[in-house]
């Protein structure tokens, strides 16, 4: 697919209200594509289409919340043919396996999993020939990282399922990309649920410190995730780190495991 020009595109983007997927709906928006994007953030998914639409854009936004099949059945009824989905709402939780509650275990699978499994189930039958698929996995989704177990596992399985996706929607000339974007400075640094150590006011505001000065925004990854599907890439690590975690992780899990551990350690 040709992403410099969307013209006659249609675009959907789930979590849209903010970060990374406003980032992409507007980016897709500029150029030229139309929308249907969603948030459970129902004033930024405002903001988000008030920007679209004084781009000239058509835009369809709705408040759903991808865990809710009902909401997301609802959303995929008033959509039609579809070019490129991108799956983005997700959330974020620091802790350790045995600071994490049950209930932790369903709020963060409901969104972060089946919210993606929800957009493939009710969208990609809606995909034209030629259309792509963007599921936003992350640098933890093949870094595994002792601070993150309950966010790694959910990220794991969404670059499971979308490189098994890729192969299945091979035939039907409809791709897919796993999107790894690595350490970039979104609201998910304020708005992530925290546990144990974690759940202390001063780390919380060393590690947003850490990913303001890191200033690697959610614009860039728009940029790239769009090239990444002009290029077909099964899986697209972003930023540097992330790309040096991948290469890290195919050439020795051992030193992996290594700087997983130091990574977790300095963020307590």
């Amino acid at each position: 697919m040709d992403t410099t020009n969307l013209q006659g595109r249609t675009v959907l983007v789930t979590g849209a209200g903010s970060g990374i997927g406003r980032a992409t709906a507007l980016l897709a928006a500029r150029r030229g594509a139309d929308l249907a994007i969603c948030d459970v953030n129902e004033p930024g998914l405002a903001e988000t289409e008030r920007e679209a639409r004084a781009l000239g854009r058509s835009v369809l936004a709705r408040p759903v919340d991808v865990a809710d099949r009902a909401e997301m059945a609802e959303f995929a009824d008033a959509v039609d043919a579809l070019d490129l989905l991108v799956n983005n709402a997700g959330v974020g939780l620091a802790a350790g396996f045995l600071e994490t509650t049950l209930d932790d275990w369903d709020w963060i699978v409901s969104i972060n999993l089946l919210g993606v499994v929800h957009g493939c189930h009710f969208f990609v039958p809606k995909m034209r020939p030629g259309a792509h698929v963007a599921n936003l996995a992350s640098m933890a989704g093949y870094h595994a990282s002792p601070a993150l177990v309950a966010y790694t596992t959910t990220k794991f399985a969404v670059l499971g399922l979308s490189e098994a996706l890729r192969e299945e929607l091979r035939p039907l000339g409809i791709g897919v990309t796993a999107i790894c974007p690595g350490i970039i400075n979104t609201p998910i640094t304020r708005n992530a649920r925290a546990r144990g150590r974690a759940d202390d006011p001063e780390v919380r505001e060393r590690l947003v410190r850490m990913y303001a000065r890191r200033n690697y925004g959610p614009e860039r990854v728009a940029e790239n995730l769009l090239k990444a599907v002009a290029r077909n890439r099964s899986v697209a690590p972003v930023a540097p780190e992330a790309w040096l975690a991948y290469g890290i992780k195919r050439a020795s899990p051992r030193l992996a495991g290594w700087v997983a551990r130091r990574l977790a350690s300095a963020t307590e």
